[in-house]
């Protein structure tokens, strides 16, 4: 309990938060309120609530917009957290929400003030937390959804394997009767945490087993609408995946090959959408090993595996009425003595032969034949994710995912479903330009690295991969720059991102109304 008249600092960035405590009510540890609060447009403008926080100040008779009177102005994404005003919530966390007029930005390409509402939550509901406060109701600010993703994405900690853990919290909207939107916002933030979850885990205890395990757990809720296959080496090896049995070779984890079946629309045998995830637990570059520096974070190369079985997942919990089937060829990238070696030649599922020039560009091995495989569906859409080069981070770092396609309408749905979700893509050229340096090998049809290793490698990568497509709607997205957060992506925190799992998924839903090609 707090009785004196005293202010403090505490923050989870510099100077984000400020907390006061000015009455003698008992400020609990038990329930905590987040109320959003927009800047002033002017210095000497009316402080702005949400409708939410005006009804709430008023049953205050206007104290706390009086506390917001003294001390700094509320700023985007800062906090200010009151205790002792309210019996029912002795915690009040107050976010800023940036400018009220805030919106889709053309040059951002994202909305503002979604984003800003993910922001603000995530922050309040963090500061929340370190005050060990496990229940907290939320402003929706206007938009559930984006309040309700920020919460959920901004509470995630990854502490399964650690003694000391943070608070567990609980959050629930405050006062909406927009549940359905809110509930809504929570699955696809749950989405996005459960492939945040996979690709944190250490890779001794997230192999190609485990992991397929794993997900087949998640959905067994799930099995009237969904199926999930677990391929052996076995099935491999009959469907002829010469390339990702290359790959697969050199450890002693067995491979596997998830295959999941979502049967959403009303019409069991329309065409589906097709997500294919490159799936390395671990990749330590084979014989062509990477520095030591930094290798741990490959336990996440399974970033593209772990997004698209996770967007599936969250697509089938909300009923998308669209058929998707998920692909992830699963294994290890080891040197062990059978690894292979740079100059081998291998043989894809399609027939078509690849040297191998760099071991460490074995994902584009491995979807090679899983993109084979998914035109035995006859699919309508297939869009692959991959942390597949370090030249992507370069390129973009963590602002976007780059996406390369062949289909203007593709490219429409997906920057459109990115606007929404705030998880940004851009377009990157897929010209011949690239495909004549990766066509140009001097023992096979293709090589896994470009004629000019050190130029464009994002680019040959994905004109590699376009050699084993031939419907008109594809689009690879290379997410090795998207696949880690530090401070970038304030409503994420620091570890894997997950992304863009939430963007899937609304891709999915956008292709779902549109029916001039599904």
């Amino acid at each position: 309990m707090f009785y004196m008249r005293k202010i403090f600092s505490g923050s989870l960035s510099r100077n984000s938060c400020r907390s006061f405590c000015l009455t003698r009510i008992s400020c609990s540890n038990t329930k905590g309120l987040i109320l959003g609060v927009f800047e002033k447009a002017q210095e000497d403008d009316v402080l702005q609530f949400t409708e939410a926080g005006e009804a709430f100040d008023k049953s205050l008779s206007g104290k706390l917009r009086e506390l917001l009177s003294y001390g700094p102005a509320m700023k985007k994404g800062k906090t200010r957290v009151f205790c002792g005003l309210h019996q029912d919530f002795p915690n009040i966390a107050v976010v800023g929400l940036g400018k009220k007029s805030s919106g889709v930005c053309s040059l951002e390409l994202l909305d503002e003030g979604k984003e800003n509402i993910r922001t603000a939550v995530s922050v309040g509901c963090r500061q929340l937390q370190s005050l060990e406060i496990p229940s907290v109701e939320v402003d929706p600010c206007g938009d559930p959804r984006s309040a309700a993703e920020g919460a959920v994405l901004g509470l995630f900690e990854y502490d399964e394997l650690k003694e000391k853990k943070k608070t567990a919290v609980t959050v629930q909207p405050f006062r909406s009767t927009e549940n359905e939107a809110w509930q809504k916002g929570v699955m696809y933030a749950e989405g996005q945490n459960l492939a945040r979850r996979l690709m944190e885990t250490p890779a001794n205890l997230m192999t190609p087993t485990i992991f397929a395990d794993k997900i087949q757990q998640k959905l067994s809720s799930l099995s009237g609408k969904v199926q999930v296959h677990i391929r052996a080496k076995s099935w491999i090896e009959e469907q002829k995946m010469g390339a990702f049995l290359s790959v697969a070779k050199g450890s002693d984890e067995a491979p596997i090959f998830l295959e999941i079946h979502y049967n959403g629309s009303n019409n069991s045998n329309e065409d589906p959408l097709i997500f294919v995830g490159k799936g390395i637990t671990f990749d330590s570059g084979g014989i062509s090993l990477k520095p030591s520096s930094g290798m741990d974070a490959m336990r996440a190369d399974m970033g593209g595996a772990a997004t698209v079985c996770s967007a599936i997942l969250t697509a089938a919990a909300l009923h998308i009425p669209l058929n998707i089937k998920g692909l992830a060829p699963l294994c290890e990238n080891m040197p062990n003595g059978k690894a292979n070696k740079p100059g081998d030649v291998v043989k894809a599922k399609n027939g078509k032969t690849i040297q191998v020039d760099n071991t460490d560009a074995e994902g584009r091995l491995i979807l090679a034949d899983a993109l084979c495989y998914a035109h035995t569906f006859n699919p309508k859409v297939i869009v692959n994710a991959a942390t597949l080069t370090g030249a992507m981070d370069v390129a973009l770092g963590s602002a976007a995912t780059g996406v390369f396609t062949n289909s203007d309408w593709l490219w429409t749905h997906l920057q459109q479903a990115s606007i929404v979700t705030g998880d940004r893509v851009w377009r990157m050229p897929l010209f011949q330009h690239y495909t004549k340096q990766v066509a140009e090998s001097q023992l096979a049809d293709l090589n896994n690295v470009g004629k000019h290793a050190k130029s464009g490698g994002a680019c040959t990568a994905a004109a590699f991969l376009k050699e084993f497509v031939t419907v008109p709607h594809w689009a690879h997205l290379d997410i090795a720059g998207v696949m880690s957060n530090k401070d970038e992506i304030a409503h994420l925190g620091k570890g894997m991102s997950g992304r863009p799992t939430r963007t899937l998924v609304e891709l999915a839903a956008r292709l779902s109304q549109d029916k001039q090609i599904m």
